[in-house]
């Protein structure tokens, strides 16, 4: 009881005079000091001997100020639980380290005021679970085999909180994608369903995926033939269906692609061209049938074919400048042909 005097002269001294309204007698000036949150860290028995000793409604008006004086009553009643929890969430591991399991009332007003709370509570109903979600989706780290509607409902309250998921269901690795296709790159083995719905959402995501599908990258190099790029630098050997579908979107990615030691079909090489015949630039060797295409796109572009020091035969020289007149300035020696043409339309 020493120490409990000690606790009478401190609280006096605290205590300002407006209060003395409120004190009756010793017992309330030390409740009003303790309420205010001094808690001397020396005197926890006498403190708890103290708490013990009042009624149920001073216990209250103690626990509705200080949550955490909850760990000294015995044995509290479901409202000074309620009380203790509503001020302080985290409270609920004094009530549970008694050996007490607090009603699922009381687990919903602690993860309310703070969702952590849901780390000291066993088996948490699912009413619970979601209510801890709601708050804050990182919650779900302490919630173990989380039901599907509480991993969705954490990943639309925040999408990261996925890596804090055990196999996650395709539905929810599909709503952390369509909230940021980013989060992608922190799905372990997403299906080809979340990957076409992330580089859907933006090609680039291809990049983020480890190993895309055939169909993945297909999407992705029809909205942005450059996407090829990401692949390639996977290490990846796109299939000539890919390659096809990149450079007939954008021509000048064969560029990426030969650049990779990929020797490209004549097929390929045509479908660049044809989109872009500034591809020509990137081909060894062309044939005619792809100079042919590539001045057929673009006439000036039989400057580039002069600078793989090949002669373009009659007919590619008459392509490019009935493409573009322009293209004379590039020819030397233009055939007869070629000549006549342009004093024809002049």
């Amino acid at each position: 009881m020493k120490e409990l005097l000690k606790l009478y002269v401190s609280a006096q001294k605290f205590i300002t005079e407006p209060q003395y309204d409120y004190i009756k007698n010793d017992d309330d000036l030390l409740l009003y000091y303790l309420a205010a949150g001094n808690t001397p860290m020396n005197n926890f028995v006498d403190i708890k001997n103290f708490v013990n000793t009042l009624n149920e409604n001073k216990q209250k008006f103690l626990i509705k100020k200080q949550g955490k004086y909850i760990r000294f009553i015995d044995e509290p009643s479901e409202q000074l639980q309620l009380a203790a929890v509503e001020q302080e969430g985290a409270a609920i591991k004094h009530i549970i380290d008694k050996g007490i399991t607090p009603s699922e009332q009381v687990q919903l007003a602690a993860v309310k005021q703070n969702f952590f709370a849901i780390q000291h509570i066993k088996n948490p109903s699912e009413q619970v679970q979601l209510a801890a979600v709601k708050h804050d989706g990182y919650s779900i780290k302490y919630i173990k085999n989380p039901s599907e509607q509480v991993q969705l409902t954490a990943v639309k309250q925040d999408g990261n909180s996925i890596k804090y998921i055990k196999n996650p269901t395709e539905n929810v690795q599909l709503a952390v994608v369509k909230q940021n296709f980013q989060l992608i790159e922190i799905i372990k083995n997403p299906t080809e369903n979340v990957q076409l719905a992330a580089v859907q959402q933006n090609v680039f995501a291809i990049q983020l995926i480890e190993n895309p599908s055939e169909q993945v990258q297909l999407v992705a190099v029809k909205q942005d033939g450059t996407a090829i790029i990401h692949i390639l630098n996977n290490g990846i050997t796109p299939s000539e269906q890919v390659q096809l579908a990149a450079v007939k979107k954008i021509g000048m990615a064969i560029r990426y692609i030969i650049s990779d030691g990929i020797t490209p079909s004549e097929q390929l090489q045509l479908a660049a061209v044809q989109q872009n015949g500034e591809a020509i630039q990137f081909i060894q060797n062309p044939s005619e049938q792809i100079q042919l295409a590539a001045v057929k796109q673009n006439g000036e572009t039989i400057k580039y074919i002069f600078r793989k020091r090949i002669t373009p035969s009659e007919q590619v020289q008459l392509a490019a400048v009935q493409q573009d007149v322009g293209a004379i300035v590039w020819i030397k020696n233009p055939y007869p042909s070629v000549i006549n043409y342009l004093n024809s339309i002049k």
